[in-house]
Formats: C-alpha cells, sequence, structure tokens
C-alpha cells in the first residue's frame, strides 16, 4: 500500500489550508534546534527551509523562519504576516511545489512542540457576563452579582508572564495560604481546590508606543493570533489573598497555552457581533460602528476524557479589541510577545460553564492528582471548512 501524501488530507481536517496555525518544533535527530513550524493535517511543515524550496515567494523573510521563537515574525507586522501566509497556502496547495515541498514535512506525532512564543507581559480578563454572574452569586450571595463597574470596562488583572507554560506541561498543584470562613487563622499547605479557566488568548505581534493608546480600530495590526489557554485557579488561596487587590498566588503558578496559534485572519468567517449591551459605552469603548468583534468559537472541556463542558465563546460581553483598547488608553504599552487572556468562557445553559467554580455551585469537587483536563475548539471557517484552535492539555501533579 503506497505511503499517504502529506497534502492528503482526511476529510473536514480542521487543520486544512484555511487554517495553517503556527508553532515551533524540534525532531529526535536535532533535539536542540528549534524550528518555526505549521500545522497542516497531522503534519508539521518546516517553514525554516521553505524559502530554499520557494525562494521567489518567500526568500525575503527568510531570516525571519529561520528564528527559534516566533517573536521575529510578530514583530515585523501584519503586512508580512500576510505575505508569508499566503506562501504557505500556496505551497500546501499549489501541486507545481510538491515536489520541493513534500521533504518539508514532519509527522505531528514525531516532533516536540514547544512554548511559540517568549511571553512579555500577561493580562488576564473577566469579560464574559455570564462567569462573572455565577461566581458573583456563588461569592456574594445577598448582594448584586456583578460589581457596578463590570458593565462599563473590561475588568483585569496583570499575570505572571514566566509561568505561562505550553500545552502537554505538567501542572505541579501550589502550596499557598488558606482559610476557610470558619477557621480563626490561615493554614499553610497544597491547595484543596485547584480548578481550571477555559479560556482564549490573543498575542501581540506589532508593539506600540508609550504614552500612545491603541484604538479598537487598530486591533488588527497589533494582534497576531489566537490560542487556547488554561488559567489554573487555586481557588482557597485565591479567596484569602484576593481582598483588596485580586488574584495573586491563586493564579500565577501556571497558565497553559496551545503550541499553535491561529492566524486572526483564518477566523475571518467566524467574526460574530457580540451580546447586546444594555449600558451605554464610553467612546473608547464603543463599538458600535466596527467589524464584529465577537469570535464564533467553539469550545470543549474535558476531564480523563469525559466532556464535562461546551463553553461558547460567541457569548462573550467585552470583545478582545475592546480589551487591547482598554489595555492601553492609560498609555501602556505593547510589546511583542504580549498575550492577554478573555477570561472564563461560560455561556447561559449548565453545560457551558468554563471552570469547576461554576459547574459544582462552588462546593466541588475539584481536580484530583492525576487529573488530565484538555481544552479543544473549532470555528466555522470558509466554504464550510471548520478552524480547529491547537489543544490546550495538563496532567496535575501532587504537590512537591
Amino acid at each position: 500500500m503506497p505511503e499517504q501524501s502529506p497534502f492528503d488530507l482526511a476529510e473536514g481536517d480542521p487543520f486544512g489550508p484555511h487554517n495553517l496555525p503556527y508553532g515551533v518544533f524540534s525532531t529526535a535527530d536535532a533535539p536542540g534546534q528549534r524550528r518555526i513550524g505549521v500545522r497542516y493535517g497531522d503534519q508539521v511543515l518546516d517553514l525554516s527551509a521553505l524559502p530554499s524550496a520557494l525562494p521567489a515567494a518567500i526568500h525575503p523573510h527568510a531570516e525571519l523562519l529561520a528564528a527559534p521563537t516566533l517573536n521575529p515574525l510578530l514583530a515585523a507586522g501584519r503586512p508580512v504576516w500576510q505575505q508569508i501566509r499566503a506562501a504557505v497556502r500556496t505551497a500546501v496547495t499549489d501541486p507545481a511545489h510538491r515536489d520541493e515541498v513534500a521533504p518539508l514535512f514532519h509527522p505531528l506525532a514525531g516532533v516536540t512542540l514547544h512554548l511559540p512564543f517568549e511571553v512579555a507581559d500577561y493580562v488576564d480578563f473577566y469579560a464574559s457576563e455570564h462567569h462573572a454572574t455565577n461566581v458573583g452569586r456563588i461569592f456574594r450571595p445577598d448582594a448584586e452579582a456583578l460589581t457596578p463597574n463590570w458593565k462599563h470596562l473590561p475588568i483585569g488583572y496583570h499575570g505572571r508572564a514566566g509561568t505561562v507554560v505550553v500545552s502537554g506541561t505538567p501542572v505541579v498543584r501550589p502550596h499557598g495560604q488558606r482559610k476557610a470562613p470558619t477557621d480563626e487563622v490561615p493554614a499553610f499547605g497544597p491547595s484543596l481546590r485547584l480548578d481550571i479557566e477555559a479560556e482564549v488568548g490573543f498575542v501581540v505581534g506589532t508593539p506600540s508606543t508609550l504614552h500612545e493608546s491603541v484604538p479598537q480600530e487598530a486591533f488588527r495590526d497589533h494582534v497576531f493570533g489566537v490560542c487556547l489557554l488554561n488559567d489554573w485557579s487555586a481557588r482557597d488561596i485565591q479567596a484569602w489573598e484576593y481582598v483588596p487587590l485580586g488574584p495573586f498566588l491563586g493564579k500565577s503558578f501556571a497558565t497553559s497555552v496551545s503550541a499553535w496559534i491561529t492566524p486572526l485572519d483564518a477566523l475571518d468567517e467566524a467574526r460574530t457581533a457580540p451580546p447586546a449591551r444594555d449600558v451605554p459605552l464610553l467612546p473608547y469603548l464603543d463599538d458600535a460602528d466596527t467589524e464584529p468583534g465577537g469570535i464564533d468559537l467553539r469550545i470543549e472541556v474535558r476531564i480523563n476524557g469525559e466532556t464535562v463542558s461546551r463553553p461558547p465563546f460567541s457569548a462573550m460581553y467585552w470583545t478582545a479589541a475592546q480589551q487591547l483598547a482598554h489595555m492601553t488608553v492609560n498609555g501602556a504599552s505593547l510589546r511583542t510577545g504580549d498575550l492577554f487572556a478573555s477570561g472564563t468562557v461560560s455561556g447561559p445553559d449548565p453545560d457551558q460553564l468554563g471552570c469547576l467554580l461554576e459547574l459544582t455551585q462552588g462546593k466541588g469537587p475539584y481536580l484530583q492528582d492525576g487529573d488530565e483536563v484538555t481544552l479543544t475548539a473549532w470555528a466555522p471557517g470558509p466554504e464550510g471548512a471548520r478552524i480547529g484552535l491547537g489543544e490546550v492539555t495538563g496532567r496535575i501533579l501532587p504537590a512537591g
């Protein structure tokens, strides 16, 4: 039986020519050499070698593609992103180039995937009205579920970039202080209420200048792509520490991201209007006259192989463009490799909740040692195709 060509995809493969997400990989014969690749079906196309195969189309960008991380490509800006994406699509779809391109593929199962970019800053938002309302009812049963500022601005916190890890990296149960309402003093030890947060991350490419804000209209000029993200949360540590300044050690021990970054342009068909707003927005957040800022992503959360939730990203109240505008409205600058996350994605239905806190009404059970959590997602693409986002997986290891 002849060996299947890497160009031949299974019908409905969500990693076809309309997707082409970027990652960084190494091979068993050269484990110390990290290379930029694009996922195509169950193969990885080595972009560092593509300029020699398609010199006319992509040679001017050879230095960017020879880097061991995506950061130089991210910094190059949208015109370059579009040129390279077009060349890659030609490489995998034009039969005239098959002989030159075929040797550049590596089976996905045979490579090691790495964190695809160096994270500069990490910001996490709180953009789902359903999630914020559910959590408010759990934590403040006798008060309004949403805080007074929630519908006026995208609430967020500045996280820890150094503990962002690639999918497949084990997550060690963190230690910290915790105090139950009935306890007189706090105790110290491993978290007993370890949770997940199913989120979507946005990767910044083009930086901005200090003291200059980035309007919503400039979103595509600065944001390179999208990935799935799991913002692991130690709820007992978080509950004791977060008053009055917010999340800290209950969040900073690990944040998992996909090994694949899907370009924004791959999600054009999935653009959708966000939910109707019932509170007038200040001009810099008003998106009434901008392109639809929502994205129709269908997320699935599995724990130990069992599907526990299917959160819809289209239900998010605040869009990524609004988050970017708010993040920079005070003059804070963007840096290449900045990562900002949507916050927990939850929908209105019981099977659409993005964390165990919501799924169990705060009662648990939470994650046990040995549990493995996997997030997957897809979005509608052109011609009926599905655009897959790279999965995010992490297994819980006992506290050290």
